[in-house]
């Protein structure tokens, strides 16, 4: 993936996440990889997964895109189970256990609205979701809506913010279980998408009027692919 001044972005290793150094770098390039297919551009249905740690503004993105695009949204906290909730408001960090089914989850829940049905014969065009999706491997899981659905695409919209930016936003949240504390532990996880060919990195250390811009400029971009 290319930076804003092309340069290429450096590869991470996957089990310690990447240097602090980096994390702040605007990645405003999308370059995508468009999965071959012989169905009209048309026919396609695009899930938009909106990802990132703690404070990156993942639920303003998504409903801003809802409003652009005209589609469904999906807030991935309301598919956690309780025990997952509560975990995270006393601080505790999930295991890859306690997120298996809330992935799986909020992967079918995904599904379910690009499907026709007698009430809906004519489903939408895709879908908006929020999902941490941390490490390559849950975004794995979420590729696996693709799978026995020719018709569906997955794209990641990874927002990407200094973890001082990030610790600053959650602090400042009323009344929400994620707490700040939760912030470092998310960002020693994460994997960020890098050389994913299926996922575009914004960055979110902006006003939110800026941000929302980027967005939708990756999102338009990237469906200029399929055309």
């Amino acid at each position: 993936m290319l930076t804003a001044d092309g340069r290429t972005q450096p590869s991470l290793n996957p089990t310690v996440g990447r240097p602090r150094t980096q994390l702040a770098r605007p990645v405003k390039s999308y370059n995508v990889t468009v999965q071959q297919t012989d169905m009209p551009p048309e026919k396609l249905q695009h899930i938009w997964v909106v990802t990132g740690p703690a404070g990156c503004g993942k639920t303003t993105v998504a409903k801003g895109l809802q409003e652009k695009l005209g589609l469904p949204f999906l807030e991935g906290d309301d598919y956690h189970p309780p025990a997952n909730r509560e975990k995270m408001a006393n601080g505790i960090p999930l295991t890859d256990a306690d997120r298996w089914d809330w992935l799986i989850s909020l992967r079918e829940a995904a599904i379910l609205p690009l499907s026709a049905t007698d009430e809906c014969p004519t489903p939408p065009s895709g879908v908006i979701v929020t999902c941490s999706a941390l490490k390559r491997k849950y975004r794995d899981v979420m590729r696996v809506a693709a799978y026995g659905h020719p018709s569906v695409r997955i794209h990641f919209i990874y927002l990407r913010a200094d973890e001082n930016v990030l610790m600053d936003r959650v602090t400042k949240r009323k009344d929400h279980y994620m707490k700040s504390g939760m912030v470092h532990s998310q960002i020693e996880l994460l994997e960020e998408p890098v050389n994913e060919w299926d996922a575009v990195a914004v960055d979110v250390a902006a006003p939110p009027e800026e941000v929302a811009n980027r967005v939708i400029t990756a999102v338009h971009a990237t469906m200029a692919e399929y055309q």
